[in-house]
């Protein structure tokens, strides 16, 4: 056992105390590890932070350290109480290794909070043979205590209302920070409201929303309220891909409608299973869809009108300036209006609304879209499968956090597997 304490001091050591001695457990199912405090070495308050003289000692406590070799490991150690005259109050002495009343060592929890971004928090827990309630609460001290937002005099936000959480439409905002290079979520609200998005800027301050220079969104009302207040310098970008989404939504409306006439009529049914057809990218269908495609453009119906509309769109994104990627816009708003296609006229007149937010996006010269903010949510779902079983919101919250906010992580003289 003396050589269990020399890998431990190798790789642990704790300044001020020193592990005398290792054994087994009654069981023998377990390794413990008797921890002393150095001799002459001064208890530590665990409020100020500061050396204290001592008062007495507790009853012997038990932390959990990191498995050895398929062996659960504790730490054994008497807790001294210390008078600290600065706080004027006799209080429990700070140790290295632990943190307040919690039984595992902060070594653990860096260790399931490791393993708990690439398996579901049940599995981490199954493996090590540690509680489900553990790991939910290493994430609540590693994500916490060093969390920080910091934004640059270019930081680029976006925010995104597309992850719900609950039944009963209940959806997260999630606000990330989209630079080059830097891409991670910043903040997280309960709900989708004008309230819940406020809350972000009132955490960052005015001083540090000021400093914000560009922002991308969809075409939500309320948020963009929000923006124009908060963010009034910041240039505003439209998402290019909810541009995008909400047009496959009016083609797929138009479709859908169509076909239903065309079955009530008695017709024939030459749109079914014609959705994917229409709403993939032309480059990502397969030879035989192609076929398919090429057959279904040669009537003369509404929803092949709008497919043509939808994809002649599409040029607008090849544009660099933005003058004329106005005029673009503009003629293809004219002719939807003409088309007598209400779905994609619904969409025309959002555009002729929100103009001058798409063309911010060539203004800042096609470097910014929060595309792939859509790859971050896709990331958030799986959070949130992998860490099935969550019972509060606060808890959801911190394990977005520690999955997608790129925490930094406690310095550790030894990286465990």
């Amino acid at each position: 056992m003396l050589q269990l304490i020399t890998i431990l001091n190798r790789c642990h050591r704790f300044p001020g105390f020193i592990s005398q001695q290792a054994c087994f457990s009654s069981d023998h199912k377990s390794i413990e590890i008797a921890v002393r405090p150095r001799k002459g070495s001064a208890a530590v308050c665990s409020r100020c932070h500061q050396p204290a003289p001592g008062y007495d000692q507790l009853p012997e406590r038990r932390f959990e350290f990191i498995p050895f070799w398929g062996f659960l490991v504790f730490l054994l150690y008497s807790m001294r109480r210390v008078d600290c005259r600065r706080c004027q109050s006799v209080v429990v002495e700070e140790v290295p290794w632990g943190d307040g009343k919690r039984t595992l060592t902060r070594a653990y929890m860096l260790f399931l909070a490791r393993w708990a971004r690439r398996l579901s928090w049940k599995e981490t827990a199954e493996a090590f043979h540690t509680s489900w309630d553990k790991v939910s609460t290493q994430w609540n001290t590693s994500s916490s205590s060093d969390w920080s937002i910091g934004c640059s005099a270019k930081s680029t936000l976006s925010e995104s209302t597309e992850i719900q959480y609950a039944k009963g439409h209940k959806y997260l905002t999630l606000v990330y920070q989209i630079d080059l290079g830097i891409n991670r979520l910043l903040w997280v609200g309960r709900e989708r409201t004008i309230e819940s998005f406020r809350g972000f800027f009132t955490v960052i301050g005015d001083e540090l929303a000021s400093k914000i220079a560009f922002v991308c969104s969809d075409m939500w009302e309320p948020y963009l309220k929000v923006i124009r207040e908060k963010c009034s310098e910041a240039l505003h970008i439209l998402d290019r891909f909810h541009i995008v989404a909400k047009m496959n939504k009016a083609l797929d409306e138009v479709r859908a409608g169509e076909s239903r006439r065309m079955a009530s009529e008695g017709l024939a049914p030459v749109l079914k299973k014609s959705r994917w057809l229409l709403l993939k990218r032309e480059e990502n269908l397969k030879t035989e869809q192609r076929f398919r495609l090429r057959d279904l453009l040669r009537y003369n119906l509404k929803t092949v009108r709008a497919y043509l509309l939808k994809e002649a769109f599409q040029q607008l994104w090849e544009y660099n300036s933005p003058t004329w990627a106005g005029r673009f816009l503009d003629e293809w708003c004219r002719q939807v209006m003409r088309s007598r296609i209400e779905p994609m006229k619904k969409i025309a007149r959002s555009m002729r609304e929100h103009r001058e937010l798409i063309l911010n996006y060539f203004r800042a010269q096609k470097l910014l879209s929060s595309g792939v903010v859509e790859g971050l949510n896709n990331k958030a779902k799986v959070t949130m499968r992998k860490s099935y079983g969550f019972r509060t919101f606060r808890c959801l919250e911190l394990a977005l956090y520690h999955s997608l906010g790129k925490l930094p992580e406690p310095e550790s003289t030894h990286d465990f597997f």
